[in-house]
């Protein structure tokens, strides 16, 4: 999947700029989000099985703390830079404001491929950042979190080794970890099924019978195979889905649960049926990851990484709505095209933010020592998603601007009011009131 080398970072301001637009807020609030708080970039010296030495990149932003603790996952993958680092950092302030929650946004990454690396090199790597950012981050400072290909296992040995570098249990540094660890209940499908219950609101409104819904996944990991599951249960058809190698395709469906089956025994992506324990492969047209983009569905979802959809194939996007479940997707010259062509874009701010969320819940039961039944997980979250979608629904609606503006709003309102309630410059040379 190809990401074109354009400024992320100054994409996301430019959805600042926009969402501007709409609201009146003060410049120094404009000018603070412009600018993160702290940038950290590290060289962490990592001993290989063969015994050489090699030296890979990593990243920290903290980009703002106005509403709280940074907050934000840490991604390994080999297109990993202070750029990206920056701009999906600026996503997440965003994002906890759009959703209400008590934390600005942060953001972590190195530059590596981790598929390259044997199981002890990883975490060999992931103890050594931690080693490198430690002083960084923190239960009331930052808090990193999971992100492309790093999980609960990672998250674990990172947690742990924050605990051996202050030498004292800190469970709540680090969310998405091992249940046994302090993790939550429910936080491994959050992502995905924030994205479904917006999907849900969204079908409400739009009048869908399930049924004949066709939908398209780009993007077979962990948000992308849990919004496609639920779906696929609910009765939408589920006729495309794909992996970094490439997607398959099969007008009739697929079966989202006995694909990853497959796939995680195999690292193949097939389409696999099973009835109770008889399983085959069913036909499928092999498809790329543009192609996938490109089908005639009706909701089409990426999940997968930044810039999939551009100036240059955003003419060629037939699916009527879009659900951003990646970080990015979209260009803002895509964004345009769309908007437009009356196209319906769930933005990833508001789409994606299940997984900071239950994030959240994971470090509030982390602070208090007592921890929630799924069940209860999913009641709040399911809550939290709602109560999203309404308000930047209700924005839309009243501003007539389209759903990524609506949530740009919103967050920027929200982050307005923090900032600007220690005083402005209005307020500091506002002549004082007689006595």
């Amino acid at each position: 999947m190809p990401i074109e080398k354009e400024s992320l970072f100054g994409s996301a301001l430019e959805q600042l700029n926009e969402a501007r637009r709409h609201i009146a807020v003060s410049d120094e609030t404009v000018e603070a989000l412009k600018n993160p708080t702290a940038i950290l970039e590290v060289a962490i010296p990592l001993r290989m099985d063969d015994g050489s030495l090699k030296i890979f990149r990593g990243y920290r932003v903290r980009h703002s703390d106005a509403r709280g603790p940074g907050k934000g996952g840490i991604r390994y993958h080999p297109h990993v830079d202070l750029d990206h680092v920056k701009a999906l950092s600026f996503w997440m302030t965003m994002k906890c404001a759009v959703v209400d929650i008590p934390f600005g946004g942060a953001k972590g990454g190195i530059e590596v491929d981790p598929k390259a690396l044997s199981r002890l090199e990883l975490e060999r790597l992931s103890r050594g950042f931690i080693q490198a950012i430690a002083d960084h981050i923190g239960p009331d400072t930052d808090i990193p979190a999971p992100d492309v290909y790093t999980n609960a296992t990672v998250m674990g040995w990172m947690a742990s080794e924050y605990s051996r570098v202050k030498r004292k249990k800190e469970p709540a540094v680090i969310t998405g970890k091992p249940i046994s660890l302090g993790g939550s209940l429910g936080r491994e499908d959050a992502t995905g099924r924030g994205g479904y219950y917006v999907i849900q609101k969204l079908s409400s409104l739009e009048g869908w019978d399930p049924r004949k819904m066709t939908v398209a996944v780009q993007g077979f990991g962990n948000a992308g195979f849990h919004v496609a599951e639920l779906l696929y249960r609910e009765g939408f058809k589920v006729v495309a889905l794909s992996d970094s190698k490439g997607g398959i395709y099969n007008p009739d469906g697929l079966e989202p649960h006995s694909i990853k089956d497959h796939k995680d025994r195999t690292r193949q992506l097939k389409a696999i049926y099973c009835d109770g324990s008889v399983c085959e492969e069913r036909e499928a047209q092999r498809i790329s990851n543009e192609e996938l983009l490109e089908l005639s569905v009706d909701l089409l979802i990426p999940a997968a990484l930044e810039n999939q959809i551009t100036e240059k194939n955003a003419p060629k996007i037939r699916a009527k709505y879009i659900i951003e479940l990646a970080n990015g997707p979209t260009s803002p010259a895509a964004d345009r095209f769309f908007e437009k062509m009356k196209k319906v874009l769930i933005p990833d701010i508001l789409a994606n933010a299940g997984g900071v969320t239950v994030s959240y819940f994971e470090w509030v039961q982390n602070k208090a020592g007592y921890y929630w039944t799924e069940e209860e997980v999913h009641r709040r979250l399911r809550s939290k998603m709602e109560s999203a979608f309404e308000a930047v629904h209700t924005l839309a609606v009243e501003k007539n601007i389209p759903y990524r503006k609506a949530a740009y709003v919103l967050g920027l309102k929200r982050l307005a009011e923090a900032y600007e309630a220690t005083g402005t410059k209005e307020y500091f040379v506002r002549a004082p009131s007689p006595d």
